[in-house]
């Protein structure tokens, strides 16, 4: 077997091998960089095997962006049987730094869809899954989960890990103790408003 050959991905792994190549080339290299050539490449594949599993690369963005948001949530929030905000995104900052990838390639799109109208919806559904997600875990906590207080929360939230994706370093080191600092605002937020 060549190089070559060993570096393609097996039977039935082609989807998923475009989809990580897709996040990989977005995020190190920008989305201006997103070509099916570039994605073929990057994973290993012949060009035609990318148009066999996607029509065009807005669908290869949108199955990126379902993945990416799948990870992060899979990675981030509490335990569904969990109603503690100690256990609130208490894995996020390890999660965070275990998928830089798939954060980046999140926020690239998102700031992508300012130039480009028609990623809007991609965008608008990735936001919901996050607050839906956010309210879910309010509401399991006993915490107020109208509409202003989700925003607020998953705002922090979504900043937090910009800043800590965006620029690495300290910022990253600090997440996990903001996080912290998140989880104590609940807390008071507990004492002081119970859920009516």
């Amino acid at each position: 077997m060549t190089a070559a050959e060993d570096a393609r991905p097996g039977y039935g792994r082609g989807r998923d091998a475009l989809i990580a190549a897709t996040i990989r080339i977005v995020a190190v290299r920008g989305f201006r960089k997103l070509t099916y050539r570039a994605v073929a490449q990057e994973a290993g594949v012949t060009h035609g095997t990318v148009q066999h599993h996607f029509a065009n690369l807005d669908e290869l963005l949108e199955a990126a962006l379902e993945h990416c948001v799948k990870v992060s949530l899979d990675g981030s929030s509490q335990p569904p049987e969990s109603d503690r905000i100690d256990d609130y995104v208490a894995t996020l900052g390890q999660s965070v730094r275990r998928t830089l990838d798939e954060q980046v390639f999140q926020y690239e799109l998102v700031l992508e869809s300012r130039r480009r109208p028609d990623l809007r919806p991609h965008i608008d559904r990735y936001y919901e899954n996050y607050r839906a997600a956010t309210r879910a875990s309010l509401q399991r906590m006993g915490l107020p989960h109208d509409i202003h207080t989700v925003d607020v929360i998953f705002s922090a939230l979504d900043g937090l890990v910009f800043r800590a994706v965006a620029l690495g370093g300290i910022d990253l080191d600090n997440l996990d103790d903001q996080l912290d600092r998140l989880r104590d605002i609940l807390r008071a937020l507990a004492v002081e408003k119970p859920v009516q």
